[in-house]
């Protein structure tokens, strides 16, 4: 059986799909199969909005606050079900709701899909994973060509719209890359968290 919820950090993460625009160089699913206390994240058929709810309506909550979406895709992949279940996170449990992204979806659905998540979504995690739109292409191998701007375009988007929102990089790009990301995010009034790169 998937995993749909699974604990890492003392974080609850849902993981609704394994569906992903990018293929990146670093992405821990082409490593292990799990993350945190989950003990299969591969989906053989993507869960519906029912599956989804039964997994929430099972799982205690009593010492979390927060619910992500993050798993072993990209969530705004599965927008239908990310904007039902964190409509029925936040009624039922009043929890606060963030979103890990990797900011093409607006690419991705052929629209800007900003005002939607804005009525549902607290804070957004968006990868920059790279400086430069030649760096980000040979990192995150996205579908798209013009990936890059299109990220850096939904940032600003979400910056105005959503309460909290950050983009973010891994600790193990070269100082000058870091200084490059942190420039890009300065000039657009966003915060940028540089994580710690999870082997």
């Amino acid at each position: 059986m998937t995993d749909i919820l699974y604990t890492y950090k003392n974080q609850v993460y849902a993981n609704i799909t394994n569906r992903c625009d990018c293929s990146c160089t670093f992405c821990v699913r082409s490593t292990k199969d799990t993350v945190g206390d989950a003990t299969n994240m591969w989906f053989d058929k993507e869960p519906d909005f029912e599956e989804i709810k039964r997994a929430i309506d099972a799982f205690d909550f009593s010492s979390y606050d927060e619910f992500v979406f993050c798993g072993y895709g990209e969530p705004t992949c599965a927008l239908e079900n990310l904007l039902k279940t964190a409509q029925y996170v936040k009624e039922t449990l009043g929890l606060k709701i963030r979103l890990n992204t990797n900011g093409l979806c607006n690419l991705y659905h052929n629209r800007n899909i900003i005002p939607e998540l804005a009525k549902v979504i607290d804070s957004i995690s968006i990868s920059l994973n790279a400086p430069t739109a030649e760096k980000y292409q040979a990192v995150t191998r996205p579908q798209f060509e013009n990936a890059f701007p299109a990220l850096l375009e939904f940032a600003s988007l979400a910056q105005k719209a959503i309460p909290h929102a950050q983009l973010s990089i891994v600790d193990v790009l070269p100082p000058d890359e870091i200084d490059a990301c942190q420039k890009l995010a300065d000039e657009r009034g966003i915060y940028l968290k540089i994580r710690k790169f999870a082997k």
